[in-house]
């Protein structure tokens, strides 16, 4: 994709990861799955991404902007997601991306959509850093984007499966994750097209807005699904992903 323009290659990074969120969601809605193994996936798919916005994300937005911009940038991601998180969880979106849990239209009137707008909440922020790493070095961070397709599998395939089990319609779930791949395309274009023109000190400041956003959600949201059905090895589990996720950033 070299003769592609930069952004184009946004574009389809973004929406590549965000596609993942299908493929998961096929999976959670046409195949039972073990609870248990959903959780483990989901702890892996969490260390996968702390170690990506440990060393990917902050480690870039530090170099490139200093303390001060990454450490107000971090903290305004945390705070802002964890607000918004929780006027969602209040309209009945607290469980979004749990197997079992969630509640139905009937039980939380409005839930069906607050649910919708939390996974656009969760998905963004992940997206517009594929499209801010073309900003710091011209070609896409592929290990961010492996990061991100591998957590949305599993954030997909419990969702659906959660879903499902609530009564919702094949139509409206596939319809969710379907809107929220084309958005992850779209957020990672912007990512790239919007901040083109900022100084360094804003990118970075943004990307570590995103990294604080991320790991935000993975405490608030796929951290708790996993500790909660595969207990003890939750932690071992998402030791592993952090670890595959290091890997694969120090051989790139």
């Amino acid at each position: 994709m070299t003769d592609t323009p930069l952004w184009a290659q946004a574009g389809f990074w973004g929406l590549f990861a965000g596609a993942a969120l299908l493929l998961g969601a096929a999976i959670g809605y046409f195949v039972k799955v073990p609870q248990r193994f959903i959780a483990g996936i989901m702890a892996f798919g969490s260390g996968v991404l702390i170690s990506t916005l440990s060393f990917e994300l902050m480690d870039e937005a530090f170099r490139q902007g200093g303390f001060d911009s990454t450490a107000a940038g971090f903290l305004t991601g945390a705070c802002v997601y964890t607000l918004a998180n929780w006027l969602l969880s209040v309209k009945g979106a607290k469980h979004r991306k749990r197997s079992t849990k969630q509640p139905s239209e009937k039980e939380a009137g409005g839930s069906g959509a607050a649910i919708a707008v939390g996974a656009l909440l969760d998905g963004v922020p992940e997206s517009i850093v594929i499209g801010l790493s073309l900003l710091q070095g011209g070609a896409v961070s592929k290990v961010a984007v492996a990061a991100i397709f591998m957590s949305n599998i599993p954030e997909g395939l419990s969702s659906a499966a959660g879903m499902k089990k609530a009564g919702r319609s094949a139509g409206y779930i596939f319809g969710i994750w379907g809107a929220i791949a084309m958005s992850s395309g779209l957020a990672a274009l912007a990512g790239f097209t919007f901040f083109k023109g900022f100084s360094a000190e804003a990118i970075a400041a943004t990307t570590a807005f995103a990294a604080g956003a991320i790991l935000s959600m993975l405490a608030d949201t796929m951290i708790p699904e996993a500790f909660e059905e595969a207990h003890d090895f939750a932690g071992l589990i998402t030791v592993l992903g952090f670890l595959a996720a290091f890997t694969l950033g120090r051989m790139a």
